[in-house]
């Protein structure tokens, strides 16, 4: 793509606003469509454009897979964690009622927002990790003759 510095150019200019979409959808999801499925895909796919455009050593310079794989298994522990916050005190798992009471009212939200932004927070860094990853495994793959 070093041919064509008009796409390299509008893809740095259009990479910062589909990311700020993507926080968008993540962190307004719970009020409207969108949540932590649809901002991960929007994430993942503002770091593929990055790969298309100036190549997959450079996306893999910004996000190294060995962050990336930490990513995916921090998501999926975000996502349990919350479950098992609910079941240790006293609820099902993911009964977001239980977490009403038990915390200090000013400091965080009520409890069903809480831990739907919670699950959403892990679903959102668990699909874009496997998104970015599975770019990764693809476009790495060498040619077989």
């Amino acid at each position: 793509m070093r041919t064509f510095p008009i796409i390299r150019v509008v893809t740095k200019i259009l990479i910062p606003y589909i990311l700020l979409f993507a926080f968008y959808v993540q962190f307004h999801g719970d009020y409207g469509p969108g949540g932590g499925f649809q901002a991960g895909v929007i994430f993942a796919s503002a770091l593929i454009l990055y790969g298309l455009v100036f190549g997959l050593e450079s996306v893999k310079r910004v996000a190294p897979p060995v962050v990336i794989e930490k990513l995916m298994a921090l998501g999926v522990l975000v996502y349990g964690m919350t479950g098992v916050l609910t079941l240790s005190l006293g609820g099902n798992f993911l009964d977001y009622a239980v977490l009403e009471h038990h915390f200090y009212p000013h400091l965080f939200p009520s409890g069903q927002h809480l831990g739907i932004f919670l699950v959403e927070l892990g679903v959102g860094i668990t699909v874009t990790s496997v998104m970015t990853m599975i770019f990764y495994t693809f476009a790495g793959r060498k040619k077989i003759v």
